[in-house]
């Protein structure tokens, strides 16, 4: 791989697995110092021990994004071993899905909470070390989900609500130096949708069947299909894409 990232200090959250993971994976490839916060201690203390096998700079902490203080700590942290924070990427979700009228208040406002609220927290904890140094990208991680999809009253209503954030932080941040874009993942194989599979009580391998027969490039998503597009953005020469909406889902979104 290129050292297209050296340098560079990624901070990324819900790395542990999945999506997450692959972008840490990448930008830790191209030669970046990664950190990666996740409340999954084991499969993060899983991804540090295989990031370090590879030789990689990594820093992992467990902490909640839905809390302001733990994530700000963790920036701190990671400056302080690092020496910066230039890249973010709001990556951690969960999914809470059900027809609206069996939807709880938690269902709703903990998929509000992780997505929304944490991406806020981080968003808010990383332009401060940004501004400072007059440079920083932040990725934010949608979904084809924004545009509607049955079953994901909530989920569909977070990741469309950091569209809107994107671009506004876009507007308030690129004088000084600082882009925010955001990747829309179509069907991806990760965990998250292996449990999806397992919710709606039909084999993984069925599931991605069905998605695969509606997507014009005729295969399903991996994370490393995300990294790629993650990486563009966070690219130093991708100046002046700003407060733009990727979708990376095999074919065009209405």
């Amino acid at each position: 791989m290129s050292d297209q990232f050296a340098n560079r200090v990624a901070f990324v959250t819900g790395g542990s697995r999945g999506i997450g993971k692959g972008v840490a994976k990448r930008f830790a490839e191209e030669g970046a110092k990664v950190a990666i916060i996740d409340i999954n201690e084991e499969a993060l203390s899983e991804t540090e021990k295989e990031f370090k096998e590879q030789g990689f700079a990594v820093f992992t902490k467990t902490a909640n994004v839905v809390n302001a203080d733990e994530v700000e700590d963790a920036m701190k942290e990671v400056v302080a071993t690092f020496g910066s924070l230039d890249i973010l990427v709001n990556n951690a979700g969960v999914i809470r899905d059900n027809l609206l009228f069996k939807m709880t208040d938690s269902d709703w406002q903990q998929v509000m909470d992780v997505h929304l609220k944490g991406s806020f927290n981080a968003a808010r904890a990383a332009q401060k070390y940004m501004v400072d140094n007059k440079y920083g990208r932040i990725i934010n991680t949608s979904s084809t989900s924004a545009l509607g999809n049955r079953g994901q009253a909530n989920y569909a209503t977070a990741k469309a609500g950091l569209q809107g954030l994107t671009k506004t932080l876009a507007i308030e941040l690129g004088k000084f130096g600082i882009t925010v874009n955001a990747v829309a993942p179509g069907f991806i194989e990760t965990e998250m949708t292996k449990e999806t599979a397992e919710r709606i009580g039909v084999p993984f391998e069925k599931l991605v069947e069905a998605s695969v027969s509606t997507i014009p490039v005729g295969r399903s998503g991996k994370p490393a299909d995300i990294a790629n597009a993650v990486a563009f953005f966070a690219d130093e020469r991708s100046s002046f894409v700003n407060g733009q909406v990727i979708y990376v889902a095999g074919g065009p979104k209405d």
